[in-house]
């Protein structure tokens, strides 16, 4: 079997030293589709230096993701990476993040678990500076084809919504080049951008990043349900259920509760098919 999960687990932490600045930030709040209305002082929290907060998810792609690349070539891990499918991410946050920086990151696959069908891997990394921790980062990556060994099952957790209306319900616009735009922030595989590699894996065409949708989906909490104010977040997590293509809309319903925020988005084009499930904000 092409994953030995005795041995990934146990294999040895990987470390990596990651760096960022103002413009890699501003670039992937740009390829979440901040700055419109391009002159909002709200908006210009995202965009302009000199105003410049850091939305938390910018965790995923600091340092082009480095966390999850080095997860994916552990010991014990020899998987084909077209079997490879995204199926959650979570983060916690130690302290807001900076608008520019060097942190080490580390990774290591936190677990294995056996689906059946496919196997799970969950792939940890951990950001810090010479200040201490930053974030804590678990990917939940689906492989095709790899269980079936006997394995432990894992959690099977689902977060019911609230039994009445949302506390607040908007649609945020995907823009035709979005996935384009947010690639730059280092995701560059071809299944967001090349309609023919889009086609191979069966798609009408390049589909969205789902870490965008999740990006996205941080920032309309913040400024819908959180006064705009990125500190106030200290984890998110989320599933992800289903595909968006650019030049769709995402319909993003909230339903604030005690220091949390529970959410589901889907895809307004196609009957709100889901797109996020399982999705929570946790807040101060």
């Amino acid at each position: 079997m092409p994953i030995d999960p005795v041995k990934a687990v146990a294999a040895e932490p990987r470390s990596v030293e990651i760096s960022w600045d103002h413009k890699d930030v501003q670039l992937y709040h740009l390829g979440l589709g901040a700055g419109v209305p391009a002159t909002d002082p709200d908006e210009l929290r995202y965009t302009l230096e000199s105003r410049l907060h850091v939305l938390p998810s910018f965790a995923t792609v600091a340092g082009a993701g480095m966390g999850v690349v080095g997860g994916l070539s552990a010991p014990g891990i020899d998987i084909d990476l077209a079997a490879v499918l995204h199926g959650g991410q979570s983060i916690t946050l130690h302290r807001p993040l900076p608008t520019g920086g060097r942190a080490v990151s580390t990774s290591r696959v936190a677990a294995v678990y056996d689906k059946g069908k496919a196997a799970v891997l969950v792939l940890r990394s951990e950001a810090a500076d010479e200040d201490g921790p930053l974030w804590t980062s678990d990917a939940s990556i689906f492989v095709r084809g790899e269980g079936g060994w006997g394995g432990d099952r894992g959690p099977s957790e689902r977060l019911p919504l609230p039994d009445r209306a949302p506390d607040a319900d908007v649609e945020r616009p995907i823009r035709e080049e979005q996935a384009l735009l947010y690639r730059l922030s280092g995701d560059w595989n071809p299944l967001h951008a090349d309609p023919g590699f889009a086609a191979l894996a069966g798609f009408d065409r390049p589909i969205l990043h789902g870490l965008c949708s999740y990006g996205m989906t941080l920032k309309a909490v913040v400024d819908t349900l959180l006064g705009g104010d990125v500190t106030r977040v200290r984890a998110y997590r989320t599933r992800f259920a289903g595909i968006v293509f650019p030049g769709e809309t995402l319909r993003i319903r909230m339903w604030a509760g005690d220091g949390r925020v529970q959410v589901a988005v889907t895809a307004v084009e196609r009957d709100d098919a889901p797109v996020l499930a399982d999705t929570l904000v946790e807040h101060a």
